[in-house]
């Protein structure tokens, strides 16, 4: 079915201010709403009140409004203009939350104005945690023993039915605001005021923290017809207890058997169209039990999310940009695919590379913050790197941070014993992933790491191997270092400034020279969203040692 002909004009809701846990990812979904949508004819008006952005550009909509993102503000648009439709799946849970506020106050039927790419009942459902565990219950998706409390009192009964550690999560809030992992009853009063003052609905879910399980995403498309694709799997490096967006993310999943990620599939997909008939992008969150693979539901974000926007960029392809297009009617079989230009926009990725996501953090702007990680997002940004294995990939994104790190290591900066290092990596903070690989180097084995952290000991072994190659290198001088060696460094994301500052007595500028006198050189490879598959007119690229 092609696209609805009576949709003329389209109001697309931005995300307001950049905030920790919300940040510019949701500028990149919106710019590429505004886009698709005018692409098709359609007078796209856009609210944002940050101007900062790139979707606020005069050139990217018919007309932007500089304004709060209020009832008020949304009320004034649809009085000046002719308005048919409003997507808010481009504006992260700030825009979902003021579209249900208006939906309320009955904005929506008062200027004949409808919902497209999600509707209201399925916002109440993935943000209202207890209509979420009815429906997870209903459709026999198993999620962790929980309850809904709207007081302290009732909090604190649910706890002693449940027992710790317990998970407090707020509902109707971004970035796990509020949220928070409770060990101990005398913490319990604290964070349930807390959780609760931060949801608008004064609402928390009481749950049991599956602490240790791993975490999995999954970036959906539907359209019209029910057709669902699965654009990317993202896992967590942490385990559970860290928010999604403190974790390392690696796409594709590195530790899934095949039986388990068909089992995700199968209920992801069963989960988003379980929620309401609507047309768009979604986003699935699971957390799976290392030792017997059994599966529960965390939660699920019927909207672009910032996994999303890095599913994009780690894919190539467009979530943003098609989901826009479902939204106003197509299905995903009348799209053409952006990179080949020749198949249908109706298919899976397939990835020949691995992609790493590394968040960054200012503590040291905030002092006093308390630097441990959790369920309540405190990274400030993040950075993606590709790589042809995750070695390279994990340290590419290391030498992105701007933190001083030389790929995977704070060189002469370590002065932790091996015990204190076993003791600080059970504990996540944002330097635990160089913690682990000073470890390594200590002798700690991969064994003890695992019980310690709760991280895969597949990733373990990766970091490892990165340990044996610097190690290796540490017998040599520029001089004697042989070619083989450098490139199996090279192609385990070594850098330059890294190698020199392990061989000693040695600049950067030698380092090169010697790779250059070897030819081992950079090459490009692409992000064609098929493995080669197809030809690829649009790609992207990135740079390896091959």
């Amino acid at each position: 079915m092609p696209r609805d002909t009576s949709i003329h004009s389209v109001l697309i809701i931005g995300s307001g201010p950049i905030i920790i846990g919300q940040a510019c990812e949701f500028d990149y979904s919106g710019s590429q709403a505004a886009r698709s949508l005018r692409e098709e004819g359609i007078k796209v008006y856009l609210i944002n009140s940050n101007p900062a952005t790139i979707m606020t550009d005069p050139m990217m909509a018919d007309k932007v409004y500089l304004l709060p993102l209020t009832v008020d503000s949304i009320e004034q648009i649809l009085e000046e203009n002719q308005i048919d439709a409003v997507l808010p799946t481009m504006g992260g849970q700030t825009a979902l939350n003021l579209c249900k506020e208006a939906d309320e106050l009955g904005i929506w039927t008062k200027y004949n104005c409808r919902l497209i790419g999600v509707d209201v009942a399925a916002i109440d459902t993935a943000e209202d945690r207890e209509k979420f565990r009815q429906l997870m219950v209903k459709i026999g998706m198993p999620t962790a023993p929980s309850r809904v409390a709207n007081s302290i009192l009732e909090g604190k009964e649910f706890a002693q039915q449940i027992g710790f550690p317990l998970v407090i999560r707020p509902s109707f809030t971004l970035g796990g605001t509020g949220g928070g992992i409770v060990h101990a009853k005398e913490d319990l009063d604290e964070a349930l005021e807390k959780g609760l003052k931060a949801s608008p609905m004064h609402e928390v879910l009481v749950e049991k923290a599956v602490l240790g399980w791993k975490e999995y995403e999954l970036e959906l498309l539907r359209d019209q017809n029910d057709n669902v694709v699965i654009i990317c799997t993202v896992e967590n490096v942490d385990p559970m207890g860290v928010h999604t967006g403190d974790s390392i993310t690696v796409a594709p999943a590195m530790t899934l058997s095949d039986t388990a990620f068909q089992e995700m599939r199968n209920k992801g997909i069963l989960m988003m169209r379980s929620l309401g008939n609507f047309s768009g992008g979604c986003n699935v969150q699971f957390a799976l039990n290392p030792d017997t693979e059994e599966l529960i539901a965390v939660e699920i974000n019927p909207r672009v999310s910032r996994s999303s926007a890095l599913a994009s960029k780690a894919t190539g392809y467009p979530i943003a940009k098609v989901a826009a297009k479902l939204a106003i009617g197509y299905n995903l079989n009348e799209l053409k695919n952006q990179i080949t230009q020749t198949t249908s926009a109706y298919f899976e990725p397939a990835l020949d590379y691995v992609i790493v996501k590394m968040p960054r953090w200012n503590f040291d702007k905030f002092k006093g913050a308390n630097d441990i990680l959790g369920l309540q997002m405190k990274s400030v940004g993040e950075v993606m790197a590709i790589g042809r294995c995750f070695t390279e990939a994990l340290q590419k994104a290391c030498q992105s941070l701007e933190n001083e790190a030389v790929g995977l290591g704070y060189y002469g900066k370590s002065l932790m014993k091996t015990d204190e290092l076993v003791e600080y990596i059970k504990v996540p903070k944002w330097d635990r992933i160089f913690r682990i690989k000073d470890a390594l180097m200590a002798g700690v084995t991969v064994k003890t790491i695992a019980q310690a952290t709760g991280i895969d000991r597949w990733f373990l072994y990766q970091i490892q191997k990165i340990c044996d190659i610097e190690k290796e290198l540490m017998n040599y001088t520029i001089d004697s270092l042989p070619e083989a060696l450098l490139r199996e460094a090279k192609k385990n994301g070594f850098g330059d400034e890294q190698i020199s500052k392990i061989l000693r007595n040695c600049t950067e500028q030698q380092v090169y020279d010697k790779r250059k006198q070897f030819g081992i050189n950079r090459v490009y490879k692409m992000v064609d969203t098929c493995s080669a598959e197809f030809e690829a007119k649009t790609p992207y690229f990135y740079s390896t040692f091959e």
